[in-house]
């Protein structure tokens, strides 16, 4: 499908902002924006960049009213040499395309979204970052646009990307974060739409959020819907273990979010030769390792944060301190490795990284 492109107006074009070191996340937005338009038995059309602007949406909308809408979030990369990168795009993709499949929404092929990408990248490329550590995010989403009332798949669907400059994810930068764990409410239980990337997915994770916000806390640990005794995630990350010297992260069984990082901190791992089992983690076997000391070090994944150590727990009322609360050794040896491959500083084993020739 051919690509339209519609350019903005110079004297229109949005401001960027004047200090690269003062990016926070997702507060600016770049030129231009993507969309494209799906009907029934009619697949997707009408492919066009035009410059970033409002969305018309009919207030019967089925994404309004029934919560079919579904996204993803990766970034581009300014390298030193002036090299832009993407972080491992298709993966990305691939679980758009499973979140769609759970949503009873319609798949796009991968490659096309890639090509897609990379004709929005090149337009806006001057709202990269140019500093290590920020980055243009960008944020492909989906959602039903069919105007009608009744409880089923919709009919027609919109698909967009819009970009922005963005700094650190977490106030803290690369510093322990202090996290709450939730035996109270739940994020998701197995069955339903935890491992799909889905706005409700969020949008149920507020209140407790919001709670421990005002405790003092960065973000929530999120246990099992059933028992509320096994680990599953933070809010906007998978989370791992160093249990002596044995990385341990909970498997995906349905109610996980498969990260991106976290398959790339496994795949690290292995490649190290250092201990890697994915298996049901109780809390209790958490704040029990944390206390003996076998707990060497708590991090989590994401493609926000990258890496976050976590350096206090707190759960039912009491808080418990990771070894003496500082970024632990494999936090950093991963963090450092993750991003120098992203931009370029160190050397790609994987194939992870893709070039966008501009």
């Amino acid at each position: 499908m051919e690509i339209k492109i519609q350019s903005a107006d110079p004297a229109k074009r949005r401001q960027k902002p004047p200090d690269e070191s003062k990016l926070v996340f997702g507060k600016a937005f770049s030129d231009h924006m993507f969309l494209m338009d799906w009907e029934t038995q009619k697949s997707w059309k009408d492919a066009r960049i035009v410059p970033y602007g409002d969305l018309s949406l009919d207030p019967a909308a089925m994404v309004l009213h029934y919560g079919q809408g579904i996204f993803e979030g990766l970034k581009a990369y300014r390298c030193r040499n002036g090299r832009i990168h993407l972080f491992r795009p298709e993966k990305n993709f691939q679980r758009m395309n499973r979140s769609a499949r759970r949503m009873c929404m319609p798949e796009i092929d991968e490659s096309f979204q890639v090509k897609i990408l990379e004709a929005l990248i090149k337009l806006d490329v001057d709202w990269i970052p140019h500093s290590m550590g920020s980055s243009l995010y960008i944020r492909p989403t989906m959602i039903a646009s069919e105007p009608a009332l009744g409880v089923r798949p919709a009919s027609n669907y919109i698909y967009f990307i819009i970009t922005g400059p963005v700094g650190a994810y977490y106030p803290e930068g690369f510093n322990p974060i202090k996290i709450f764990v939730s035996d109270e409410y739940v994020r998701a239980v197995k069955g339903g739409v935890g491992e799909a990337k889905t706005m409700a997915n969020y949008a149920s994770s507020l209140y407790a959020a919001e709670y421990a916000k005002k405790k003092g806390f960065t973000q929530v640990l999120w246990l099992d819907a059933i028992e509320r005794r096994y680990v599953e995630e933070v809010g906007t990350m998978n989370i791992f273990f160093r249990l002596g010297d044995e990385l341990v992260t909970p498997p995906l069984t349905g109610s996980i979010l498969p990260g991106v990082t976290r398959d790339s901190v496994i795949q690290l791992a292995k490649h190290w030769k250092i201990p890697i089992t994915e298996r049901p983690i109780t809390i209790d076997e958490v704040i029990d390792a944390v206390q003996s000391g076998a707990m060497k070090e708590i991090f989590g994944t994401g493609t926000a944060a990258v890496i976050s150590p976590v350096g206090e727990i707190s759960y039912k009322e009491s808080s418990y301190r990771v070894r003496d609360g500082a970024v632990g050794e494999w936090s950093q040896r991963f963090y450092d490795e993750i991003v120098g491959i992203q931009y370029g500083e160190k050397e790609d084993p994987f194939g992870w990284v893709r070039e966008i020739k501009i």
